[in-house]
């Protein structure tokens, strides 16, 4: 067989390696019996329960799956290839091979993804630092960034807050975003961000550098309890407001939800209905005190304070470059590249994997 048509089996026998394979198929199997069960759905909580883990379980599981038929086809189609000495067949083979190796690989890259988590959806903040209206519009150039990378990565996102900012940009933003290992692909944005360009709001076209920060927690799915005292809430309504100080409707139906005893805040005012939008607030501030019961678990300061730094020079994760040259580089891996333009139009992959590989067995 040529080098083209060779089957990636090393690479697939490793990813196989990478995690209990039989073991969750076992599981699987477990749970998909107890779904066909009578009385199943008799208990909500329970049957939601179980249904998250199936989830979670085939998120894990099927791409191998996937994997592993392609592999048995192309071993067939090998050896008719080979027996008919059929070019035509040899070309269909190679190709085949080469789109198992690039699946392959994003199986293998998937496997860096062991943290508690990592499987879920997330929710992302965004908040400009100080400056005003230049740290507001680099806010938005973040904004903007993601949804191009939620876009390509076929997730499903909601906005479930947004201020606009008086004269260009956003005051804030939090979008939740649903997708197979969202939050393990997406927990490599936490922190402050760094922007060096000529200012388009300065008319002596002077060089500025602006920060925003990023907030990235876990979405809880019905896998993970996460048990809330009403006690330990305060709830306030308020008038929901569009872009310039335009009302979006008449009613105060935005919701802003405060855990007392951490301080955590959730807040919403994407929907008109007030009871959506303290459903999603509730979603929201799950999210954040799963995330400080993992940092606690892992014997850390709780997720928000931690990563809360001043967002100010010297506190940056990342820095996009834009003026007198191009680059955007990682300061914890030193991952860069030259391309600004592809990054902030959502190309992250690069900074993702150097992060995930830099994080090594320290989440796992």
């Amino acid at each position: 067989m040529s080098t083209a048509s060779r089957p990636p089996w090393p690479a697939w026998s490793s990813s196989r390696r990478g995690f209990d394979f039989d073991r969750l198929q076992v599981e699987l199997t477990e749970l998909e019996r107890k779904q066909a069960e009578p009385g199943f759905w008799g208990d909500q909580e329970a049957a939601g329960v179980v249904l998250g883990r199936l989830r979670t379980l085939k998120q894990m599981t099927q791409p191998l799956v996937n994997a592993t038929a392609k592999a048995d086809e192309l071993q067939v189609l090998g050896e008719l290839a080979a027996e008919a000495d059929d070019a035509d067949a040899i070309a269909e083979l190679g190709t085949g091979v080469t789109e198992l190796e690039k699946a392959v690989e994003k199986i293998d890259f998937q496997f860096l993804l062991g943290g508690e988590a990592d499987s879920h959806g997330a929710v992302l903040e965004i908040h400009p630092g100080a400056g005003g209206t230049e740290s507001q519009d680099w806010a938005q150039m973040l904004l903007r960034m993601y949804t191009r990378y939620v876009e390509a990565a076929g997730w499903k996102m909601d906005t479930l807050d947004l201020q606009a900012g008086e004269e260009a940009g956003i005051k804030s933003a939090v979008l939740e975003i649903d997708g197979a290992f969202a939050y393990g692909y997406l927990k490599s944005e936490s922190g402050v961000h760094r922007l060096v360009r000529i200012s388009p709001f300065d008319a002596q076209k002077r060089r500025h550098t602006s920060f925003a920060s990023v907030f990235v927690y876990p979405l809880v799915n019905d896998d993970i309890s996460v048990v809330i005292d009403p006690n330990d809430l305060r709830v306030d309504t308020y008038r929901a407001q569009g872009a310039g100080g335009q009302h979006v409707n008449k009613t105060d139906s935005a919701i802003r939800i405060t855990h007392v005893p951490t301080g955590i805040v959730a807040a919403c005012q994407s929907e008109r209905s007030q009871h959506r939008n303290r459903e999603s607030a509730m979603t929201m501030l799950k999210a954040k005190l799963y995330a400080r019961l993992m940092a606690e678990k892992q014997r850390a300061r709780d997720a928000i304070e931690a990563e809360k730094m001043e967002i100010a020079w010297g506190s940056q994760i990342r820095s996009y470059v834009l003026q007198p040259y191009t680059k955007v580089k990682d300061h914890r891996t030193d991952h860069e590249t030259g391309n600004s333009t592809g990054v902030l139009d959502g190309d992250l992959d690069g900074f993702i994997d150097a992060y995930l590989r830099w994080l090594g067995p320290r989440d796992r």
